[in-house]
């Protein structure tokens, strides 16, 4: 299953495709005993997509099959024992991408020339991926992050050890991760190494960056590094060689502090909204600002939902059971607004509860 939405593969995704390109979106949930009824609910989705394709005219013979033997090779990679919040099936004729998002989606099967990734986006949005690079003067090991964990990621190059022959076992065991260590001159090359592998894997897959490593390592990183020299340092040793919890607990500190400040800014930029009339909140005018391209900033309460209607030129709340019910309206703004080059900021549940659990700063 897929996690991470780079830049390239979400133009990828969005990309056109022969008829029929379906999506198949389904909840899913993290542990037992709500995770036992996730295969079921998934297989039936799965058989709806069917229907739709044996229903549609439009699809040959040939394609439907095609599209089929494509959903049933997806389904058979589903891992429902690592699932997250959501699970995105996408299958076209000669292709299939399976996406865990963590993230909740609403149940829905849609057939198009296009894949459905404004859940994709949202969720990616809301996750704010980050980098974690720690180094040590034989390793430097590479953490993928999100809201609440740290996976180590062997992407590029990584994880770099540094060869025997430039590397001395027995003055390791000596001095250790001491000053003296990082003033070696292969120490240093090794070091720019890390540097120049971590730079060509940020030009595909941009995120924030943090570096962990002794004091003596990072002085050295802001001596010669370029990416790294401009990272969030976390002086913590030993975590080139740690453990995933190991590397969460060391950095948890500065996200929660970030995450804090982040708020805090977000709701100044708001109130000084409303008092330049820039400010806008409720669905129905975020949803008109964001397709005129008007939002600058949008926040949204990590758990807010809302569904609509459409009633013409504006949005309703819908009754429950309603047919025509836009139940991802949410994410629909969010990738909107991202469209156009706004900011989105995912903020704490009760952050805007004067505001309903989104508003925006407007650019005019």
């Amino acid at each position: 299953m897929e996690h991470d939405l780079s830049p390239a593969a979400l133009a990828e995704l969005r990309r056109p495709r022969p008829y029929p390109a379906v999506s198949v979106l389904t909840p899913t949930h993290r542990g037992q005993p709500f995770n036992n009824q996730d295969a079921v609910r998934l297989r039936n989705m799965v058989a709806e997509a069917k229907r739709r394709l044996e229903a549609d005219p439009s699809v040959t013979r040939d394609r439907r099959a095609d599209v089929s033997r494509q959903l049933d090779r997806a389904l058979s990679e589903v891992d429902l024992t690592h699932t997250e919040d959501g699970l995105a099936i996408f299958a076209a004729p000669g292709e299939h991408q399976v996406w865990s998002l963590a993230r909740s989606v609403p149940e829905r099967v849609v057939v198009s020339d296009t894949f459905l990734t404004r859940n994709l986006v949202s969720a990616h949005t809301a996750e704010r991926p980050f980098w974690v690079l720690s180094v040590s003067a034989d390793r430097v090991t590479l953490w993928s992050g999100g809201v609440d964990r740290v996976a180590e990621e062997r992407a590029g190059r990584f994880p770099l050890t540094r060869e025997e022959r430039n590397f001395d076992p027995e003055r390791q065991e000596r001095v250790g991760d001491q000053p003296s260590n990082f003033r070696d001159e292969d120490t240093r090359r090794f070091l720019r190494e890390a540097d120049t592998a971590m730079a060509a894997l940020l030009r595909h897959h941009p995120r924030p960056l943090y570096v962990t490593g002794e004091p003596a390592a990072l002085s050295l990183l802001c001596e010669t590094g370029t990416v790294t020299k401009d990272a969030v340092h976390i002086p913590h040793g030993g975590l080139a060689h740690g453990t995933h919890e190991a590397v969460w607990q060391a950095v948890r500190p500065v996200l929660d502090d970030e995450a804090r400040k982040g708020t805090q800014d977000v709701a100044r930029s708001l109130e000084s909204a409303r008092g330049r009339k820039e400010f806008a909140a409720g669905v129905d005018e975020l949803w008109q600002s964001a397709r005129e391209g008007r939002v600058r900033l949008l926040a949204v309460e990590e758990n807010y939902r809302i569904t609509v209607r459409d009633a013409g030129d504006h949005l309703i709340i819908a009754d429950d059971g309603d047919l025509d019910a836009r139940e991802d309206i949410v994410d629909e703004i969010v990738e909107q607004c991202l469209e156009t080059g706004a900011e989105v900021r995912f903020v704490p549940d009760g952050t805007l509860a004067d505001a309903d659990g989104m508003a925006a700063v407007l650019r005019y």
